[in-house]
């Protein structure tokens, strides 16, 4: 049986690599057309998933998706995108188009960016762990603290809560060898004891800690850790804020036999990743698309159906789709003070900075950490374990304890109180194609 599945694995690898060759993508970044915007044009085969792709390979490089035209009917995929710099900029960095042209272009394979993946050499130098369970104050710290008490040095890491659940994925490596972690022992060791801390609350639900060796894109596989522990299940008593909960709407097509997908919701970097991801893993396909993300208020629309062909099927399965959808905008979503700290990396110190923060009663609502050339570059959103607003106080004295320069606080004490914030990362850690204005994308220019 086993022959059997690799030969036919092998079949289809050969048999879309002859595809690929017969039709090659053929990539167009064009600075002229647009008066605001760099415009990315992909033309390729279609499969299950290449959308999602080429999302991942500009929001890696960090770069702002403003508009989207996305058409995949047959057996053919056309993508235009508007894309900016972080600062609303076209993109001038020849560095960075030319990683564009080779990341989805005919000598690609249409392969993640490395930049925001995990264990990318799992052989020599990290150890993968992933995380899952309930979400509750210090957690963070605790783990931290138990990864340094097995002498492992975290050295990239990050963290999402949302609906009482905590997941994170974290690249550790040997405090001795600064390798990855290899011997079995040790590796079940630390699995058992990291499970040991995710049961230390309460609340009966499961926990889960994998550790591996393989290569994974962190953000996507936080997205499913957390779906497939159902963050998007709502308890029956929960009081929602209408206001601040997206608007996600699913009606069935029945001309062309589509559901349509439209979202409403406050705009942010990698908004337009996260609902592709959710789709993608959810096993519908985009087949028409529009993007508007232009203003502060981000307008999408999708033309989808099942994997197999058929549209969504019953009431119940549009209501998860929306439920599904909802989660995965709000858990990039943070709530609190945010903290960035700027240090040499050495083992133990998201341990000894996390608990100070326990220590001083702030839970982290969210983390990112990663090191470069051997500095810790962390970002951290904060707030009081109580709920209560941040204590300016107490930030003071936590950058005291710290080094004034090592731990900056952005944005300010009062906007905490005010509104959520949106982190580069909670206790833990209308009508179709609205508007079709892609810079004249009615017709989308016809690039030879």
């Amino acid at each position: 049986m086993e022959s059997t599945t690799s030969f036919s694995q092998n079949k289809d690898d050969e048999y879309e690599k002859f595809i690929k060759r017969m039709n090659p993508p053929r990539v167009v970044v064009d600075n002229d057309y647009c008066k605001n915007a760099t415009v990315v044009q992909v033309d390729s085969a279609n499969k299950h998933g290449i959308l999602l792709e080429v999302v991942q390979v500009l929001t890696d490089l960090n770069l702002i998706i403003t508009k989207a035209y996305i058409s995949s009917d047959g057996g053919w995929f056309m993508d235009v995108f508007n894309v900016t710099d972080q600062t609303g900029n076209k993109i001038t960095d020849e560095e960075v188009l030319d990683y564009i042209q080779k990341s989805l272009g005919p000598d690609s394979c249409f392969t993640s960016s490395v930049r925001r993946s995990v264990g990318v050499k799992p052989s020599m130098d990290h150890t993968s762990i992933e995380l899952i369970g309930t979400d509750r104050p210090g957690l963070l710290s605790e783990v931290s603290a138990v990864l340094t008490d097995l002498r492992c040095n975290v050295v990239n890491a990050e963290v999402w809560t949302h609906n009482t659940r905590a997941a994170a994925v974290m690249q550790v490596t040997d405090e001795e060898t600064r390798g990855a972690i290899t011997d079995p022992e040790r590796l079940s060791m630390i699995k058992q004891l990291l499970c040991n801390v995710l049961k230390g609350s309460n609340i009966s639900r499961e926990v889960k800690t994998v550790v591996s060796h393989g290569i994974t894109h962190t953000e996507r596989r936080l997205h499913q850790l957390m779906f497939a522990d159902r963050d998007y299940e709502r308890p029956a008593n929960e009081a929602l804020d209408e206001k601040q909960r997206p608007e996600v709407n699913v009606v069935n097509w029945n001309d062309r036999d589509y559901s349509v997908v439209t979202i409403r919701c406050k705009d942010r970097p990698k908004l337009l990743f996260d609902t592709v991801c959710t789709l993608t893993d959810m096993q519908y396909v985009v087949f028409h698309g529009h993007v508007d993300a232009e203003g502060p208020e981000a307008y999408q629309e999708y033309c989808i159906r099942h994997i197999d062909g058929s549209p969504l099927n019953s009431v119940p399965e549009r209501e998860r789709l929306i439920h599904c959808l909802e989660a995965a905008i709000e858990r990039r979503v943070s709530e609190g003070l945010k903290l960035e700290l700027c240090t040499t990396d050495r083992v133990g110190l998201l341990s000894d900075v996390t608990r100070i923060f326990r220590e001083n009663s702030l839970s982290v609502t969210r983390a990112e950490v990663t090191t470069r050339a051997g500095k810790a570059v962390n970002t951290f959103y904060v707030r009081e374990a109580s709920g209560y607003p941040v204590d300016a106080k107490i930030i003071d004295s936590i950058r005291q304890e710290i080094g004034q320069t090592i731990l900056q606080v952005k944005g300010s004490l009062e906007e905490v109180s005010q509104s959520p914030q949106e982190s580069p990362t909670r206790f833990l850690f209308g009508s179709f194609f609205k508007s079709r204005s892609f810079c004249n994308f009615g017709l989308v220019k016809s690039y030879s």
